[in-house]
């Protein structure tokens, strides 16, 4: 069999943590975060160093997140940096330190969008994933208070036993709140998540039914829907638009447009979901970006395939950006779909999935081999062909 052609390296998203230092103690976190700043934390001219160096390849989506990163009184400084430079640039924030003042801030500093995170619909399912009383009304506050400012505004949602069955809830939650946005996360074993997986992670076969579920609210709710940490999600979308062909359906496009540099990122509810075009903020594109087109800085500037994937493509106290994302061998790797292993590598569906690399490392410790959290039988395993074929569309 030979090999399918090498993934394009197209940034599209930088995570950036900038500090593992937070006010909340979450159960899932994947930064193991303490109350404290950690003293390896970056400083501000090596952040500044690295924004100019991210800058060649503007535009794409800077996300600034932590730990908490309000926790740095630095963080619009460097924001402020990212904008001037031309980058898109987004807060992922636990919204609990965002009151008028902060939200004043935030917009100042250039951010066009502040993800805050909510995993529940009341205050205790939320306050006791959160590790905080209160953690829920603050996060509600900060909502309302970025919005009466005119930031765009999207919750995040790791789904988790203890939350799932509020996820019809979580939706009209986020409707009532008139947010941009609504990301579902799938929960990745790796740091806090390690000591919470097996207990509180959801089932291959609940995640089959609940990204189902996910692709009809992303055609009639209205908003902008993302599933992350998902990338079954891709392969589940390219069968229900299969069907709906079949049975002679109006199909709805899943192509993305070009990342903007101009515009407002919550202008338009339709999206990057299966429902409508994807907006700058949110493309429809593929699975797993990780190394391709998505990558992560740790607090320490070490630089990863993502958050959740502790594997070290390159540290930016040594080395320029460039330098990593051009010739990492690790990330050269990540962009061939020929070296997945196990039904992975010979599903029909791998250039729209290309399965969780991070999960896949979390549970056996090895990236290439297959997603743990698919149920998928390729057609080739159920048919006893030779070959592996790939749907790009």
């Amino acid at each position: 069999m030979s090999s399918p052609s090498n993934v394009q390296a197209n940034l599209r998203l930088v995570f950036w943590e900038l500090t593992t230092g937070c006010n909340l103690s979450c159960i899932h976190c994947r930064a193991s975060a303490t109350e404290l700043m950690s003293p390896d934390d970056l400083s501000t001219s090596e952040c500044l160093r690295i924004v100019d160096d991210l800058a060649q390849y503007a535009p794409f989506i800077l996300v600034l997140s932590g730990g908490e990163p309000l926790w740095r009184r630095d963080v619009f400084q460097i924001a402020a940096r990212a904008h001037q430079h031309g980058i898109r640039v987004a807060l992922a924030t636990n919204g609990t330190l965002v009151d008028e003042a902060m939200a004043d801030r935030i917009k100042e500093s250039g951010i066009v969008r502040v993800a805050i995170s909510l995993d529940g619909t009341d205050r205790s399912t939320h306050d006791s994933f959160r590790g905080h009383d209160g953690a829920f009304d603050s996060a509600l506050r900060g909502i309302r208070c970025l919005q009466a400012v005119g930031i765009s505004t999207q919750i995040n949602t790791t789904v988790t036993r203890h939350n799932v069955h509020q996820l019809p809830e979580m939706v009209e939650l986020a409707k009532s709140l008139k947010v941009d946005a609504f990301h579902l996360f799938l929960l990745v074993p790796v740091g806090c998540g390690l000591t919470i997986a097996e207990d509180q992670s959801v089932s291959a076969e609940d995640a089959e039914r609940i990204l189902n579920w996910y692709y009809d609210r992303s055609l009639d709710s209205g908003m902008e829907l993302k599933a992350t940490c998902a990338p079954q999600y891709y392969r589940i979308a390219r069968q229900r638009r299969a069907e709906s062909r079949r049975a002679g359906e109006l199909v709805p496009d899943l192509m993305p447009r070009p990342l903007k540099v101009g515009g407002h990122p919550g202008a338009s509810h339709s999206g990057g979901h299966p429902g409508g075009h994807p907006t700058d903020m949110n493309q429809m594109t593929r699975g797993c970006l990780a190394g391709s087109g998505v990558c992560f800085i740790s607090h320490k500037g070490v630089v990863q395939p993502c958050g959740y994937l502790p594997l070290e493509a390159g540290d930016l106290r040594r080395q320029g950006f460039q330098e990593v994302w051009e010739s990492s061998e690790l990330f050269a790797e990540l962009r061939d779909p020929g070296v997945l292993e196990g039904k992975c590598g010979c599903c029909e569906f791998k250039l729209v999935c290309l399965g969780c690399r991070a999960r896949s490392y979390g549970v056996t410790g090895n990236w290439k081999g297959e997603e743990p959290f698919c149920v998928y039988e390729p057609r080739s395993m159920r048919t006893g062909g030779d070959e592996c074929q790939q749907i790009h569309n």
